[in-house]
């Protein structure tokens, strides 16, 4: 029985010694190893995007140009922060107009993106939806 145990103890100690190796190994293959760099901009692959992108950003201009029976909608919350003025309830008043202030700079952003992709989409109908630099780059190739 005293052997068992002996052999039981060395089978733990080579099983942990090699969850170490394999452990330290690892770590010192990350370290020697170059951090993964993208190999282009991704302009293929966002030229791709630019329908969805463009529809998503479209709903969402909608939903926050709704009238107050939508939800989401900036005349809603709007109305939400007039009533909890009109009851007196002065924090929740508060809380939804810090909602709103953010929502109505929420449509500022998305009107910005929408015009931004608009050049984007303009760059990828000119430049082979951004397979033509060979890198994506739109620059030749040149430096950064």
């Amino acid at each position: 029985m005293h052997a068992r145990r002996r052999t039981r103890t060395l089978l733990a100690g080579l099983a942990a010694t090699a969850v170490l190796a394999t452990t330290a190994g690892t770590a010192a293959a990350a370290g020697d190893a170059p951090a993964h760099r993208p190999a282009g901009d991704g302009a293929h692959a966002l030229c791709k995007r630019v329908p969805r992108i463009d529809r998503r950003i479209e709903r969402a201009l909608k939903r926050l140009d709704a009238g107050a029976g939508t939800r989401g909608s900036v005349a809603r919350l709007q109305q939400r922060v007039d009533n909890a003025k009109k009851a007196g309830h002065t924090e929740i008043a508060g809380f939804l107009q810090d909602r709103l202030d953010f929502r109505t700079s929420l449509r500022t952003s998305l009107e910005k993106r929408r015009g931004d992709l608009t050049k984007v989409r303009t760059w990828c109908q000119a430049n082979d939806n951004g397979k033509g630099s060979g890198k994506g780059s739109g620059n030749g190739g040149a430096g950064s």
